[in-house]
């Protein structure tokens, strides 16, 4: 037979308002040594509080739901592990969304989320720019903060809430000098979703060195996939031979593109230098160039966020990007020689 909180109240010897105060995190005031032996009670008798049950009363049940692009991608599941570590610390619920970027879809299991009592949700991903999603999600952050909720993006999402920054900008520029630096004019793009704010970041970021040296970008768009990056490779040095650098907007693409240069007997670095971005774990076994986020910090830093007290302003948190140079971009002079 389950234990309820009139056994725990009993095993303590305290009324059960008392053991309730104690046992739902109220800021009753409880004297110390009766909240020692409420806690004892609890632990001995293996009680469960009824997290539904706490929801109603305080709209927060140590629940955090996480809107993510797609799970599969390492970047969102890098970010979540962050989410995971505070989360596993502070003894919270995580309850992973995968929207696919689907504008619907986001907006549904938001209002799913709240519906469920859910305390914290996390944007996790740069805000998609699509004026019906921000007007929808201006409205369904609203509401769930109106009902007690916590809201933080990672990246920009458009609309007025706690975030978490880190600046694509400027580990773009940092990439597109290397480039620029190791000769390279033409450089080739396989570019992810186009409407996410990221990776406009990224364009602008790589397109400023590039254009101001004189060179040109060639797009490709298509999915952040390491397929779409093999697919995406062959297609823009088609019609494009004068590329001798190609960059994956997010790793996976990068990866996809070395394979694809590799299997047509194409030499990486002495013929075509490839790089990405986010330095996912994989991209080591690649020997890939990426600029590195922080991916892990930025999810931990988001919860942290909503964690803390709320202030009359929105939070904002800025991270870093550094690029990291491997061997998949090598100075041109030294292989022309």
């Amino acid at each position: 037979m389950a234990v309820n909180l009139r056994d725990v109240a009993r095993h303590a010897g305290v009324s059960v308002p008392t053991a309730s105060r104690v046992l739902s995190g109220s800021d009753y005031p409880v004297a110390e040594h009766l909240r020692v032996k409420v806690l004892a009670a609890a632990d001995e008798l293996d009680y469960v509080p009824n997290a539904q049950a706490q929801g109603l009363l305080s709209g927060n049940p140590g629940t955090v739901g996480v809107l993510v692009g797609t799970v599969d991608d390492p970047y969102f599941s890098e970010i979540v592990n962050g989410v995971q570590d505070v989360a596993t610390e502070r003894h919270l619920l995580v309850t992973i969304c995968n929207t696919d970027r689907d504008v619907d879809r986001e907006l549904d299991y938001f209002r799913l989320l709240q519906a469920h009592r859910t305390g914290i949700v996390v944007i996790a991903g740069s805000g998609l720019l699509d004026a019906r999603y921000a007007e929808g999600m201006t409205a369904r952050v609203r509401s769930f903060e109106g009902s007690g909720g916590r809201v933080v993006a990672i990246g920009h999402p458009l609309i007025d809430v706690d975030r978490v920054l880190v600046d694509n900008v400027g580990g773009a520029r940092q990439l597109g000098r290397h480039l620029v630096d190791l000769g390279h004019r033409d450089i080739g793009v396989l570019v992810g979703v186009a409407e996410v704010s990221s990776t406009v970041e990224r364009l602008d970021g790589l397109r400023a060195p590039v254009e101001g040296a004189g060179g040109r970008l060639h797009l490709r768009h298509g999915g952040p996939t390491r397929d779409e990056g093999y697919q995406g490779a062959g297609e823009l040095l088609e019609a494009h031979p004068e590329i001798t650098a190609l960059v994956g907007t997010a790793d996976q693409m990068a990866i996809g593109a070395v394979s694809w240069l590799r299997d047509h007997g194409r030499r990486v670095p002495e013929e075509v230098a490839v790089a990405g971005f986010n330095d996912i774990a994989v991209s080591r076994d690649f020997d890939l160039t990426s600029v590195r986020l922080p991916l892990r910090t930025m999810g931990a830093m988001a919860l942290e966020v909503a964690l803390s007290p709320a202030p009359d302003e929105p939070v904002v948190r800025e991270l870093g990007a550094e690029l990291v140079v491997r061997g998949t971009t090598v100075p041109r002079t030294a292989t022309e020689t």
